[in-house]
């Protein structure tokens, strides 16, 4: 199958496979004519990696994941440590983005809205940045 192929049947960009292709996540056969030439196993890796993405894992993460998914001796543990760890850090940035959110709110409250120059959003900026 050409990447075009792949790229439909997995809903990936082909940009996305030559990057996976590059940083060796997938490593198709290619062509006498040097055409990549993609397996069913190489789509249904770009599936597994596109759907660990899709759950927040980053790239280094989908390679640990999928070494232990082609480890038949694996330990489930292992796997779950991951995504655990992975609940950990998206707990912390939804804390993170919460706290963001509550300081924006507090100064798009205290701004009046109105036609005057005078802004504490702006003000609040600025005190964080240097002068020119």
């Amino acid at each position: 199958m050409n990447i075009g192929g792949v790229a439909e049947r997995s809903g990936l960009s082909t940009k996305t496979i030559r990057y996976y292709e590059e940083i060796g996540l997938v490593i198709p056969d290619r062509q006498d004519n040097g055409y990549r030439d993609y397996a069913m196993g190489d789509l249904h890796t770009l599936q597994f990696v596109q759907r660990a993405r899709s759950l927040g894992f980053s790239v280094e993460e989908c390679r640990k994941l999928l070494g232990l998914y082609e480890d038949t001796n694996r330990a489930s543990a292992d796997v779950k440590t991951l995504a655990t760890q992975k609940i950990a850090d998206i707990d912390r940035r939804i804390v993170e983005m919460q706290s963001l959110r509550n300081a924006l709110a507090h100064l798009a409250e205290a701004c009046h809205g109105d036609d005057r120059p005078d802004c504490p959003i702006l003000d609040d900026l600025a005190q964080a940045a240097p002068r020119l």
